[in-house]
This record gives structure tokens, C-alpha cells and sequence, in this order.
């Protein structure tokens, strides 16, 4: 039997090109512009489940998730981003992920919370982003 005849509700990861977490967090980050917090919430938190800790996915699910956190729960958005930064290597953090953690660090910036100092120091100490050839970029 084939992975496709296995899988009858046709949710496969990669099943023609589509991918349910993905979908999942680019609703989250629809809603996050859109200011609906929590609806921004549950679906980052439903892509980032779907996703393998530390992968590319997981990092930005997470990201988004701790983005939707910040105004009300900021020590926990802050939280969240250290625990990227603790699981991905910064010469694999993606510039999307850099993208997602410097727009959660302005988010953060007047909320004094626990781990937010951490997390600021945490990017400000992160190396550059390493190109395809293995440089550092400025």
C-alpha cells in the first residue's frame, strides 16, 4: 500500500505540495496582523504541535506564537523565543526566524518581564547569518 492509499483523510505531510502546519502558520500570522490574538494563538500553537522541535517549521510557529503572546504574556513570549534560540544553531536559524525574533523583540521592548532582558541579550550576542558559501553576512 502506498503512503497516499494510507492516508484516506488526505492529510499527508507534503501531499501535493500541501502542508497542514504551514497552512495553519500562515493563518496565525494572518490573524496576528489582523490583531486577533487569540485566534492567532490557537493556530501558531496547532502548526508548532504539528511540527518536529528545532526544524525550521517549529522555530516559526513558535515565533509567531510567542509574537501573539507578547502583549499579555510577555515573560512567556520571551520564554518561547529563548527555547528557539536554546534548540535551533544560530548558523541554522533561518532569516525568517531572525525576522520573527527582532519583531518580537520590539514587541517586548517596553515590557519589563521576566527572561526579556535575557532574550535581548540573547540576540544582540547572536552571530550573523552564514550564506550559502559559509560567510558571515554583515
Amino acid at each position: 500500500m502506498t503512503e497516499l492509499e494510507a492516508d484516506p483523510a488526505g492529510q499527508a505531510p507534503g501531499r501535493f505540495g500541501f502542508d497542514e502546519p504551514e497552512l495553519a502558520l500562515h493563518q496565525a500570522e494572518a490573524h496576528l496582523t489582523l490583531g486577533r490574538t487569540d485566534q492567532a494563538r490557537a493556530r501558531a500553537e496547532a502548526s508548532a504541535a504539528a511540527c518536529t522541535p528545532g526544524t525550521p517549521g517549529w522555530a516559526a510557529a513558535t515565533l509567531v506564537l510567542a509574537q501573539a503572546e507578547a502583549s499579555d504574556q510577555p515573560s512567556d513570549a520571551a520564554q518561547r523565543a529563548l527555547d528557539v534560540l536554546d534548540r535551533v544553531p544560530p548558523s541554522r536559524l533561518r532569516a525568517t526566524a531572525r525576522t520573527r525574533l527582532q519583531r518580537l523583540e520590539g514587541l517586548l521592548a517596553a515590557r519589563p518581564a521576566e527572561y526579556v532582558a535575557d532574550l535581548r541579550e540573547r540576540l544582540h550576542t547572536l552571530p550573523p547569518p552564514v550564506d550559502a558559501s559559509g560567510a558571515a553576512s554583515a
